[in-house]
């Protein structure tokens, strides 16, 4: 598993599949508080927004996404330690933090590949702005996510604040690798992260 030389450093990181290869996962340095949200009251939230409650589902039909949440913490790397690397149809949440529908940025981690099989985000890259997701919680209610912008970023490069940064509006962040695989460190080049806000409630 690769990991973060110290918590100030750039990018997700979790292990994965070919050959040891990250997924996603944030420096817990960058990582967004859990609930209660530390937004600031004077800052005015612009859009709808769900109490909290763990998510159970994503889904994603334009690329065949249909599959359930574990809960992920902050391991002794500091880096948020990934879903289990031998089921290949699992996402997982940072669930000391925000949940998917409150306010603040939610974080939704899925591996690409593993060492035999593509996994839960290995076409993460196929989705465009204006696309939608959903995501059931369990408290019966489901929140619909519409896509903003889909971007990767080298991992030695990577916009920790503009990813993780609390916000007073109901963001998602889905995570995953992307770009070459270097053989040598065991990870991909970059990361490809999906940012998405919160349209609708059911």
């Amino acid at each position: 598993m690769f990991t973060p030389d110290s918590a100030s450093s750039p990018g997700p990181t979790t292990a994965s599949a070919a050959g040891n290869a990250p997924a996603a996962a944030p420096a817990a340095s960058t990582v967004p508080d859990a609930s209660p949200r530390s937004t600031p009251s004077a800052v005015a939230a612009a859009g709808p927004a769900m109490p909290r409650s763990a998510p159970t589902r994503l889904r994603i039909p334009g690329i065949g996404v249909d599959a359930p949440f574990t809960g992920l913490e902050i391991g002794s790397s500091g880096a948020l330690d990934p879903p289990p690397a031998d089921d290949t149809n699992l996402v997982g949440w940072h669930a000391a933090g925000v949940s998917p529908g409150e306010r603040g940025t939610a974080l939704v981690a899925g591996h690409l590949d593993t060492a035999t099989a593509p996994a839960v985000f290995a076409r993460l890259s196929e989705l465009d702005a204006g696309d939608t997701f959903e995501i059931q919680r369990a408290d019966g209610t489901t929140a619909v996510f519409l896509i903003d912008s889909v971007e990767s970023f080298r991992k030695d490069d990577f916009p920790d604040r503009r990813v993780y940064d609390d916000t007073p509006d109901a963001l998602v962040r889905l995570i995953t690798c992307a770009g070459s695989y270097d053989r040598t460190a065991k990870d991909y080049t970059e990361n490809l992260v999906v940012f998405a806000h919160l349209q609708a409630t059911g």
